[in-house]
C-alpha cells in the first residue's frame, strides 16, 4: 500500500466505491434526467455513453495513477510532473488553479447540501408536506435563510475527514453509497406503479434520432459524461494517492464510470415517473429537486415517506462528493505548508463556511456555482490534462497504470489520451463559453 500519512484505502473496491461517492452528485440527479428527455431520450444515451467510457477509460486513470505515482494530492502531484522538466516551481503555480476549484465548488455544494438538509427536516417534520414547495424553497434560498443547516453540512464533512481516509471518507462511502443506490430503486420501483409513470419512461427512452443529427446533443452529452465524473485535475487525483499498488487503476476507473451511470439511470427513473405522473412541468436545476418534486410529494401516496427516502439520498450522494473537495484541499494544504491533518481540514471548513455564508441567496450562489463549473474548474482540467499527458509523458504515466495489472494496456490507450482526451478537455472549456455551461 502507498504509505500516506493520512492512511489508504483498505481494499480495490473501497477505493472505487468513495470515487463513485465522489462522482455520483447532484448532476445525476437534477441534470441528467431532463437532458435525456431534452436531447432524444434515449438516442442521447448513445453519445452519454461513448464519453463515459472515454472520459472515464483514459480521463479517470490519468488522474487516479498520476496521485498514486506522485504519492501525494494536487499540488504535489503538479510540482511531481513540472520536476521531470526542471520546473517543479511552474508546476506549483499551475496546481492552484484546479485546487480553487475544487474549493470553489465545495463553498457552493456546501448551501445547496444546507437546502438539501433543510428540505429533510421538512420531510421529517411534515413542514414540507404543508407548505407550498414554492415558498419552501424561496423561505430556504433567502439571505442566511439555511444557516442552521448549511453549518451542520459541513460540521458533518469535517468530522468524517477527522477519521482520515480508511476510517473516515471510505467508512462512510461504504456507508452512503449503498444505502443510496437501495434508496433510490426502491424509489424507482415505487413510482413505476403510479397511474400515468408510462409518460416519464417514454420522456425518458423513446428515442428521438434525429437529435443525433444536432451539435448541441452531443455538446450536451459529452458535458454531462465529463462534469458527471468530477475529472476536475484535482480532486480525483488525491483518491489516487491513497491507492496501492496492487490495484488496476483502468478497471477501477471504468468501474466508477459504469456506477456513475447507474446512479445517473436510477435518479431518471426515480423522477420522471413521478414527476409526469401529477402533470408536473419538467424542469432541471434546483427547480427540479427544490419545487417540482416537493410538489409532486405532496400529492402522491406516502409522499411524505417518499420525501424523506429522496432527500436521504441526496444527502449521501452530496455529502461523498463534498468529502472528495474537502479532502483535495486539505491534502494540499498538508503537502505544501506543512500542516497537520486536523488544522488542515478544520480551516477549509471554517474558509468553505465563512465564504459560504455570504451567497446563500439563490441567485449569488448560482452565479457562483456558474463561474466556477464554467471558466475554474474547466481550466484545472485541461491543465491536469496536460500536465498527465505532455509534461510528465505517456511513457511514464504507462509504467504507473500497468503497475497492479495482469496484462499491458491497449496500444491506443496514449494515443487516445493524447490526441483524443486532451483536445476534447479544451473543447469542453470553449463549448462551456459558447452554451454558457454544459454540466
Amino acid at each position: 500500500m502507498n504509505d500516506h500519512r493520512n492512511g489508504s484505502f483498505s481494499s480495490s473496491m473501497g477505493f472505487i466505491i468513495a470515487c463513485v461517492g465522489s462522482a455520483v452528485g447532484l448532476g445525476n440527479i437534477w441534470m441528467f434526467p431532463y437532458r435525456v428527455g431534452q436531447y432524444g431520450g434515449a438516442a442521447f444515451l448513445i453519445p452519454y455513453l461513448l464519453f463515459v467510457f472515454l472520459f472515464g477509460w483514459v480521463g479517470l486513470s490519468a488522474e487516479f495513477g498520476i496521485g498514486r505515482l506522485a504519492g501525494t494530492g494536487t499540488i504535489g502531484a503538479y510540482e511531481h510532473c513540472f520536476a521531470s522538466r526542471g520546473k517543479k516551481a511552474v508546476g506549483t503555480v499551475i496546481s492552484w488553479i484546479p485546487l480553487l476549484g475544487s474549493l470553489g465548488i465545495a463553498i457552493g455544494y456546501a448551501v445547496i447540501l444546507g437546502w438539501v438538509l433543510r428540505s429533510l427536516g421538512g420531510a421529517v417534520t411534515g413542514a414540507l408536506m404543508q407548505t407550498d414547495s414554492t415558498v419552501f424553497f424561496q423561505q430556504a434560498t433567502g439571505n442566511l435563510g439555511s444557516v442552521g443547516w448549511h453549518v451542520a453540512i459541513v460540521a458533518i464533512v469535517c468530522l468524517i475527514l477527522l477519521f482520515g481516509v480508511k476510517g473516515g471518507i471510505e467508512k462512510v462511502s461504504k456507508v452512503m453509497m449503498p444505502l443510496f443506490f437501495v434508496l433510490f430503486l426502491g424509489l424507482a420501483i415505487w413510482v413505476g406503479f403510479l397511474p400515468g409513470a408510462q409518460a416519464g419512461y417514454q420522456f425518458l427512452f423513446v428515442p428521438d434520432w434525429s437529435a443525433l443529427l444536432r451539435a448541441d446533443t452531443w455538446v450536451m452529452a459529452m458535458g454531462q459524461a465529463f462534469f458527471s465524473l468530477s475529472i476536475t485535475g484535482s480532486g480525483m487525483i488525491v483518491y489516487g494517492a491513497y491507492l496501492g499498488k496492487n490495484v488496476d487503476i483502468p478497471r477501477a476507473s471504468l468501474r466508477t464510470a459504469i456506477f456513475d451511470t447507474l446512479a445517473a439511470m436510477l435518479s431518471a427513473l426515480a423522477i420522471m415517473p413521478a414527476v409526469f405522473a401529477f402533470g408536473v412541468d419538467v424542469t432541471s436545476g434546483p427547480s427540479l429537486m427544490f419545487v417540482t418534486l416537493p410538489a409532486v410529494f405532496q400529492q402522491m401516496p406516502l409522499g411524505r415517506l417518499f420525501a424523506v427516502f429522496f432527500f436521504v439520498s441526496v444527502a449521501f450522494a452530496g455529502i461523498t462528493s463534498l468529502m472528495n473537495m474537502f479532502e483535495a484541499v486539505t491534502e494540499s494544504w498538508q503537502h505544501k505548508f506543512g500542516l497537520p491533518r486536523r488544522a488542515a481540514v478544520l480551516i477549509c471548513s471554517a474558509l468553505t463556511l465563512a465564504v459560504g455564508l455570504f451567497i446563500e441567496q439563490e441567485t449569488r450562489v448560482g452565479n457562483w456555482l456558474d463561474f466556477v463549473t464554467i471558466v475554474i474548474v474547466p481550466i484545472g482540467a485541461v491543465l491536469g490534462a496536460i500536465s498527465i499527458y505532455y509534461v510528465l509523458g505517456w511513457s511514464k504515466l504507462r509504467k504507473e497504470l500497468e503497475t497492479g495489472r495482469q496484462k499491458p494496456l491497449s496500444r491506443a490507450f496514449g494515443p487516445v489520451g493524447k490526441y483524443v482526451y486532451v483536445p476534447l478537455t479544451i473543447l469542453v472549456v470553449i463549448l462551456g463559453f459558447v452554451f454558457h455551461g454544459i454540466g
